[in-house]
């Protein structure tokens, strides 16, 4: 049991580092070799033009930030 708790409390403090050097530093977990950035890809999908799929979904999130500043500049105290 002891073995255990002191395995589980090494644990805890190696994510606890982690979280505090993510704080700090605000830099993403990258592979050793750099990433897909590396190869010289810019995104995962490297298509021409998006499916239908992805461009309703691009269409939606465009329709929501609009919506979100309509009510944010209707709502404005200054």
């Amino acid at each position: 049991m002891a073995y255990f708790v002191v395995s589980f409390v090494f644990f805890l403090v190696v994510i606890a580092a982690m979280a505090v050097g993510y704080i700090f530093q605000k830099k993403t977990i990258s592979g050793s070799c750099g990433g897909i950035a590396a190869l010289g890809i810019e995104k995962v999908c490297d298509c021409p033009e998006p499916c239908d799929k992805r461009k309703a979904k691009m269409a939606l999130l465009e329709e929501k930030q609009k919506a979100r500043q309509a009510m944010l500049d209707e709502h404005r105290i200054i």
